[in-house]
Parts: structure tokens; C-alpha cells; sequence
């Protein structure tokens, strides 16, 4: 039995758990590994010799990690997604009031679905918004929303 010519399963494994371990770092390199294990495959099934194919997959991975990954991590970071997360994402966010302000404090709803003690900022004139009254964060103090009412 020749070991040779079962090859392509191997480069088949080394291809899957490249593609399985990208899937969890994110970062463009097991991808790229991944993909030359590809190219491996292709050079077996074509009958390659054993030395042949490490060779052309050696080529494919240094062309890809060098060439290509790169130019995707370029591309992936200045694409202009910005993902706000945590507070970040709270600010400028719209809401309504969802229960009656007294002396400035209350609760809302954010557009989130975020339910939120609120306040209301010290920059707009002292008042008690309505229910149902639209509201935008301007900041986050603690476990308290600062609102400012929306500008109609």
C-alpha cells in the first residue's frame, strides 16, 4: 500500500483544522494556511510527487501570508466599520422616556432595547420629561443614562 496516494486526505485534515482554528483567532493567517493546504490537495490529486506538493503548498503559503493576508488585514481596518462596544455605543443613542421624571430622574428606553435610570443633563433647562418623550444619551455616569430630549 502506498501511502503517496493518500495524500490529499491529509492535505484535506491540515486544510479543515486551518480553516477551524481562523474561525476562532480571526486574523487572516490559519485562512492563508488553510488555503495553500488547499493547493497541496489540488497537486495530490494531480499526482504529484510527496516533495512536489509540500513544495507548492510552501510556495502558496509564503505567497498568501506575504502578499495577500496583508492586503486583507489592510483592508479590514481601514474599512471604516468602527464597532463601538460597551459605553461607546450607548452615546448619541435615541430613546423615549419610559417612566415619569421627577426632580430630573427617571427611566428610558434606549433603541437598543437598554432599559436605563436616567437624569437629565445639566446642560438643557430643568424640566421633567413625558412618557413617550424622545430622548438622545449624551452620557453614561455610573448605571445612570445622562438624556438630553431629542431635537424634533
Amino acid at each position: 500500500m502506498d501511502l503517496v496516494q493518500y495524500a490529499w486526505i491529509a492535505w484535506l485534515v491540515v486544510a479543515l483544522v486551518c480553516f477551524i482554528i481562523e474561525m476562532v483567532t480571526l486574523e487572516f493567517t490559519f485562512l492563508m494556511i488553510g488555503l495553500s493546504s488547499v493547493v497541496g490537495l489540488v497537486s495530490s490529486i494531480t499526482g504529484l510527487p510527496w516533495w512536489a506538493q509540500i513544495l507548492i503548498a510552501a510556495a502558496a503559503a509564503l505567497l498568501l501570508l506575504f502578499l495577500v493576508r496583508p492586503k486583507l488585514l489592510h483592508r479590514l481596518h481601514d474599512s471604516g466599520e468602527i464597532n463601538k462596544q460597551g459605553i461607546e455605543a450607548l452615546m448619541g443613542m435615541a430613546g423615549e422616556v419610559t417612566r415619569s421624571f421627577e426632580r430630573g430622574a427617571g427611566e428610558v428606553t434606549l433603541a437598543n432595547g437598554d432599559v436605563w435610570t436616567a437624569r437629565l443633563s445639566p446642560a438643557v433647562p430643568p424640566r421633567d420629561p413625558d412618557v413617550g418623550e424622545r430622548i438622545v444619551v449624551t452620557a453614561i455616569e455610573g448605571a445612570t443614562a445622562i438624556v438630553v430630549p431629542a431635537q424634533r
